[in-house]
């Protein structure tokens, strides 16, 4: 009988793994500056260009609440397919593409570190830890996204 299993790209902010369905992440980058938009949220940190589209991206640890990290050479973008789009999602380094049995993925706790359930897809048990796992469709909403885009359409309407 075969299991069902999930692919997970696992990273890590901070102390903590985080993972993200691998059919979620289109590309992992090495990290380059974004270029910045004024006046959106504080964990949208700016744009790329990817694929000849412009994609927003948001700091992780800001986005969760954690305290900010210099930029390292193990740092990674993560371009996300998310149900509305691309997103950039700026991560302290990526470890690995793990696999586990999706029976091995329970319910999101109602916090974690302060985060909101809603983030949260669940908790992955892989050998030797767990990883939270991100619904990758929460990292920007749908009012961030709107702030983003008449920022962008604003910078462009000067330009």
């Amino acid at each position: 009988m075969k299991t069902d299993v999930v692919k997970l790209v696992v990273f890590r902010l901070g102390e903590d793994s985080f993972a993200a369905d691998i059919f979620a992440v289109e590309r992992v980058l090495r990290y380059v500056p974004p270029n910045a938009v004024p006046d959106v949220p504080p964990w949208i940190v700016g744009v790329m260009e990817h694929g000849g589209r412009v994609v927003p991206v948001v700091d992780m640890r800001r986005r969760m609440q954690l305290p900010e990290r210099v930029i390292a050479p193990e740092t990674r973008i993560l371009v996300l397919n998310t149900s509305a789009g691309w997103v950039g999602a700026i991560v302290d380094s990526v470890s690995e593409v793990a696999v586990a049995p999706t029976t091995d993925i329970s319910a999101p706790p109602a916090l974690f570190r302060g985060l909101a359930a809603e983030f949260v897809r669940g908790v992955a048990k892989l050998p030797g830890h767990k990883v939270v796992v991100l619904d990758v469709d929460r990292v920007l909403t749908s009012a961030d996204r709107i702030a983003f885009e008449r920022a962008v359409a604003e910078v462009s309407s000067r330009g």
